[in-house]
């Protein structure tokens, strides 16, 4: 039989590697559920726990794309108001492997005109809340409009959500000015709808009507895109870049002869379904502007997203 002293000290260990779990991020997903809700709220049932092998059974329309994100576990549950059986708050705590992950699950689902300031980055709404910060993506949504309860219980688990891990650096090298808030999305393959392309990040941009006159239409104007393609070195970028050229002689347009200011590997031309295309290489990145009308347009935003691209 083992001896009091014994199991003091077992009992110690197990408390100081759990304590070590949760001050390193390895908090295990199921201890973020709040087991004790907000006032006038009550959790319905225990929570559930999906993983890669489960997780249709829960979310069967959506499942492959949280795969294809790096989906690794998540844990569900449900809220219910104590006055009304009907009103109701599910909760999904995604694990999604890591930062990156976690930002490009996120920037599928989230709403451009409504951040919280919750996590690293989040979308509020009458009747949902989503926001993710670091390895995890957290989704609430409500049966009925409960934004302020939606707000406290998001704060509350994403407090519980010790990961303070950065966002993607790849986020911050997009210029600000003129770009759609909300619309820096990442895709871990099929960039553009190109299987060449890989992994990378789009961001939408607006190009101001230069052609009307009063202030209202000169604000307002047709998207375009930049994006950033990323490889693991920088023949890799160059192949991709071949692949490109070669889908624009066969489907588009190449504008041969030109020079930019991009460099003596810049392609410009026409592509059958993006428009207008610039694509610079820079090291193990592909650098591009896509549909935009004004050549100046594109060339001045390609230039400071190059320009910020390390």
């Amino acid at each position: 039989m083992m001896r009091r002293e014994g199991l003091i000290i077992v009992s110690f260990l197990v408390v100081l590697f759990a304590s070590q779990d949760v001050f390193s991020g390895k908090t295990p997903i199921e201890l973020l559920v709040l087991k004790v809700a907000p006032d006038g709220w009550a959790l319905i049932d225990a929570p559930e726990t999906f993983t890669r092998e489960t997780l249709f059974e829960h979310i069967d329309g959506q499942a492959d794309l949280f795969l294809e994100y790096g989906f690794e576990k998540s844990v569900f549950t449900i809220y219910r108001n104590v006055n009304s059986s009907e009103d109701k708050i599910d909760v999904d705590i995604y694990d999604m492997g890591n930062p990156l992950q976690a930002f490009g699950v996120f920037s599928r689902f989230r709403h451009e005109e409504s951040t919280a300031g919750i996590g690293l980055d989040s979308s509020l709404g009458d009747r949902y809340a989503l926001f993710y910060k670091g390895k995890y993506f957290v989704v609430l949504q409500a049966t009925d409009s409960n934004a302020s309860t939606l707000k406290r219980l998001a704060q509350e688990i994403e407090s519980r959500i010790s990961d303070n891990s950065a966002p993607p650096k790849e986020i911050a090298y997009f210029p600000k000015s003129g770009l759609k808030p909300g619309s820096i999305e990442y895709f871990p393959y099929g960039l553009l709808g190109h299987q060449f392309l890989g992994r990378g990040f789009k961001a939408s941009y607006v190009e101001k009507d230069e052609t009307k006159t009063d202030a209202k239409t000169m604000s307002e104007g047709r998207d375009f895109h930049l994006f950033l393609s990323i490889f693991e070195n920088s023949q890799e970028a160059m192949n991709a870049l071949r692949l490109l050229r070669e889908h624009l002689f066969k489907k588009g347009r190449v504008a041969e002869g030109i020079s930019t200011q991009f460099g003596p590997d810049a392609l410009t031309g026409v592509d059958p379904y993006q428009g207008k295309t610039i694509v610079a290489h820079k090291g193990p990145y592909l650098v591009g502007a896509v549909g935009f009308e004004q050549d100046k347009d594109g060339e001045q935003r390609l230039a400071e997203l190059m320009n910020e691209v390390k």
